[in-house]
């Protein structure tokens, strides 16, 4: 237990209120995120009777609203469990990832993770859920049409005329519409050997490579009608999954939550690696969200000795468990990796040490990632220049980078 002497709040009370907020991963009232929290902070409050986790649950859509509003209110919760948390390290307003957690529970992050979460070079940002990307495809169509699953660009077009003659009304769907363009145009960047960024973690949206890419998208998949009867740019991620799970989708890049999508209207689907520009492409999207712990309440003993728990082994394969997420640690990795129970996510986990994450580092990348969502559908739009909205998105990172 935290050493507690002095940190008292309110009528010579030792007790001690840290507020957390987080977001729920449920996609219902059954499985909200909130019952996992309830559960966990009993088990943590009935060994710590000094300590009350007070935990709200936001979904996605509000969370990192609600923190902000919170922070800027100069009322900040002692703990963030949202999607980014360059921009609060950067103002001086989080604690030092080594200042909270015991030495062994550090150490048990994944490395890529771990330093996704760093700004300058020091740990802000805890990693609290992970999740890679594979292609998916639709077996039964597949059988029909008498096709393999794709490993190269080349293939996967191949495979999409083939959906398109059997009638199949999204051959390959790309949802490049705002809910997350950013993770579908990644997936494809990082497939044609290019990315976000290079390796001095400079933006080079409009590279050579990049710029390639989505010239390739735009002639050889959405002109040629193979992505289906909505463009792109207006296609979103979760009207995507709904119609692979209808049995309208041939091929999509998903997460591990399409898997249970899919499995619960019967549809038969197979995952393979992307594909690459000539054969299977050398990394995939890896995307994490984060805590955080702010500093401006103190609390400091008592929020690392409760990041301590939330981080054990047991903890972290439980949340994983309940929502197919893969974990940050390596302890609840290999136990994932070892267990019968997790063999439907293996794929994705096998992903997961040669994954690429979004610059989550670059305070900056709020911004453009805002950008992508809002202008990349207008790169395979019919009269759209791939190198013209890619020069605008870069031209947009700079100054972003330069107004830091």
């Amino acid at each position: 237990m935290g050493v507690l002497g002095g940190c008292g709040v309110g009528g010579g009370s030792s007790d001690v209120t840290l507020k957390l907020v987080a977001a729920d991963y449920g996609d219902s009232a059954a499985n909200s995120s909130k019952k996992y929290w309830d559960e966990l902070v009993q088990r943590y409050e009935s060994e710590h009777p000094d300590v009350n986790i007070d935990v709200s649950v936001y979904s996605w859509t509000d969370v990192d609203r609600e923190v902000k509003e919170m922070v800027d209110a100069g009322n900040p919760p002692d703990m963030a469990q949202i999607g980014a948390y360059a921009d609060y390290a950067a103002e001086g307003k989080l604690y030092k990832v080594g200042d909270l957690l015991s030495i062994p529970v550090q150490a048990d992050f994944l490395s890529q993770l771990a330093t996704a979460g760093e700004v300058n070079s020091v740990q802000y940002g805890m990693p609290f859920a992970s999740s890679t990307r594979l292609l998916f495809y639709n077996k039964k169509l597949f059988r029909e049409a008498g096709l393999t699953p794709p490993q190269t660009w080349d293939e996967l077009a191949a495979a999409a005329e083939a959906l398109q003659d059997l009638g199949v009304k999204y051959p390959y769907a790309l949802p490049l519409g705002p809910e997350e363009a950013q993770a579908e145009t990644m997936q494809w960047l990082l497939s044609g050997d290019g990315g976000y960024s290079d390796i001095t973690s400079t933006y080079s949206i409009d590279s050579v490579q990049n710029v390639q890419t989505f010239t390739w998208l735009k002639d050889e998949l959405v002109g040629k009608g193979l992505t289906g009867p909505v463009a792109p740019g207006k296609l979103d991620r979760a009207e995507a999954f709904a119609a692979f799970a209808a049995g309208d989708v041939g091929m999509l890049n998903g997460h591990p939550s399409l898997m249970e999508i899919a499995g619960k209207k019967g549809v038969e689907y197979g995952m393979v690696p992307t594909p690459g520009v000539d054969g299977e492409s050398p990394t995939t999207l890896g995307v994490a969200d984060w805590m955080m712990a702010f500093n401006h309440n103190g609390h400091r003993d008592q929020v690392g000795d409760f990041l301590d728990f939330v981080y054990s082994e047991e903890n972290v394969l439980d949340f994983s468990r309940d929502y197919n997420l893969l974990p940050v640690t390596n302890s609840a990795s290999r136990a994932m990796a070892a267990s019968a129970e997790d063999k439907d996510l293996k794929p994705f986990l096998d992903q997961l040490p040669t994954s690429e994450l979004y610059p989550v580092g670059n305070t900056s990348w709020a911004t453009v990632n805002a950008a992508i969502k809002k202008e990349i559908g207008k790169a395979v739009a019919p009269n759209g220049s791939p190198e013209g909205v890619l020069g605008g998105l870069q031209a947009t990172a700079t100054r972003a980078e330069n107004a830091e």
